[in-house]
């Protein structure tokens, strides 16, 4: 039992918390449910029998994903403390997700604040435990900001009225996972990787279904439970031995790490940060967290809470489910989609008293709508952009070198799309399936950006519409607008025209054998 363990009753333990009986039901509240975890937390919740809400900022995010009906949704934020209240009225479970990655002064503050009125609310609204997915790590060291943070809103839940039980997990390997996109583009994009010190350091990774285990099986214990547990695969790695691991599972040469004897976490979250689809405002809390050992200093979780049945998965299995999930499509959640909210793109009457630049192109085609559309949903990732590649990787690289998303995030799907996921240097913010995608930039400009990708029926064809829009921010934006003019004047028409083709090339395909 580790020193953050307050357990209310004298004596309690596993004789005190047992797992409740089968078909026993209980209602949970999830905050990050449009996060990495919380996104595929809640149908395994409702496969578990229990009632769930889910509480949001934009619960537009989370109008396509499969589970949405069968979920109550508030729309409010975790800073108010009144509607938190009442959202948690009649719940058993409270599961607080939801850890920021942003930076900056009074960040740990503001963090450790948001619990405390979680904390309170639950208390006032009377939940009978709070189940929180902290970070793993050693004890009596200097532990990195966003470690640090995530210790402090963990101890608030252990030290308020309500039984906590909060969970500490080293990196999480899974498709889409932030942990495992690292890991996957430096052992794919570096055969000989100079390192810092830290590659030698031990971790102790925990695969995504064995998490997800954990924290469903958490909402069934009975009786007083307050304290960490530590949750791992108990199979302990170098990060160079991880890396070494993917590398024989993903079927690529040897690789070799070089530990150099310098920690430089800064450094290395910026090459990080170059080389992945991991932002830079990620990258470095990522590496920082690095910086020690994260190895389990207990098993009492055991005593709990069974193993999942066939035993916790190992590092190399999980990086085997997690290849071909991605390989067949089947990835539910990434990283990526958990974003930050953004100002919608306001309806064209809105736009006026505001400096707004436009490219609109429009192509006729005889193919059928359902066709361009089905290339327009696939756009980007894998498939492209369907105009000068070369052109739309420069212009990723350079956003990736001023801090940008780039276009190395990809898709969750090679075909489908839903309200919120990330399309390369994009994010969906609307869609109308069949007719219309709008595409919210997250690129680094001077101004906010977003693409239309339009198509409806024309006569006996389609008619495909595309518009590039800008709203610059001074006279920097009205700038940056001009310079890019002359790459649009050649990559737009190519794109419409191409887009196009390709939607004659699939209707092309799919026509028998001998049909005109």
């Amino acid at each position: 039992m580790t020193g953050s363990s307050t357990d209310r009753t004298p004596g309690a333990g596993p004789d005190g918390a047992t797992p409740a009986p089968e078909g026993q039901r209980k209602t949970v509240l999830v905050t990050g449910a449009t996060g990495y975890i919380g996104g595929r937390l809640v149908p395994r919740l409702l496969e578990a029998g229990h009632t769930v809400k889910v509480l949001v900022r934009s619960p537009g995010k989370i109008a396509g994903v499969p589970w949405r009906n069968r979920v109550e949704v508030v729309e409010s934020s975790l800073d108010d403390g009144d509607a938190l209240r009442k959202a948690l009225a009649g719940v058993d479970v409270f599961y607080y997700l939801v850890h920021s990655m942003a930076a900056g002064a009074g960040f740990e503050a503001k963090e450790k604040a948001m619990a405390r009125t979680a904390a309170e609310a639950a208390a006032a609204a009377g939940v009978h435990r709070i189940v929180y997915l902290g970070g793993l790590h050693p004890k009596g060291v200097q532990l990195s900001t966003h470690m640090r943070s995530r210790e402090a809103v963990g101890q608030v839940f252990l030290d308020s009225p309500v039984d906590s039980i909060v969970f500490q997990a080293g990196v999480v390997i899974g498709s889409g996972s932030a942990s495992f996109e690292m890991i996957r583009h430096l052992s794919e994009t570096l055969p000989l990787m100079p390192a810092p010190s830290w590659v030698r350091n031990r971790i102790e990774a925990i695969a995504v279904r064995d998490v997800l285990y954990y924290l469903v099986a958490a909402a069934a214990l009975t009786g007083p439970v307050n304290r960490t547990f530590d949750i791992g695969c108990r199979q302990v790695l170098t990060y160079a031995g991880m890396m070494k691991e993917y590398s024989a599972e993903a079927g690529l040469p040897y690789r070799v790490v070089l530990a150099l004897p310098v920690p430089a976490p800064k450094l290395a979250g910026m090459w990080v940060a170059l080389t992945t689809p991991i932002p830079l405002s990620m990258s470095v809390p990522l590496v920082q967290s690095l910086q020690h050992d994260a190895v389990s200093d207990e098993h009492d979780i055991d005593r709990y809470i069974p193993q999942p049945e066939g035993g916790l998965t190992p590092y190399r299995t999980a990086v085997a489910l997690a290849l071909g999930k991605e390989r067949d499509g089947q990835v539910e959640t990434t990283w990526a989609n958990a974003g930050a909210d953004s100002d919608p793109l306001p309806s064209d009457p809105d736009w006026a008293g505001h400096k707004v630049y436009i490219d609109e192109r429009t192509f006729h085609g005889d193919v059928d709508p359902d066709r361009v559309w089905q290339v327009i949903e696939g756009i980007g990732g894998r498939n492209g952009w369907y105009s000068l590649p070369l052109a739309w990787q420069v212009r990723g690289w350079l956003d990736k070198l001023t801090g940008g998303a780039g276009l190395l995030r990809g898709r969750r799907h090679p075909h489908t799309l839903a309200t919120g996921e990330v399309v390369d240097w994009w994010r969906v913010e609307r869609i109308d399936r069949g007719s219309l995608l709008r595409l919210r930039a997250e690129m680094r400009a001077p101004g906010r950006a977003w693409l239309e990708l339009a198509v409806e029926p024309d006569g006996g064809g389609s008619r495909y519409r595309q518009r590039a829009i800008f709203f610059p921010k001074g006279l920097s934006g009205r700038l940056y607008w001009l310079a890019v003019l002359p790459f649009h004047s050649v990559i737009f028409p190519a794109m419409a025209r191409n887009i196009t083709a390709a939607a004659r090339e699939l209707a092309d395909a799919e026509r028998p054998a001998g049909t005109p």
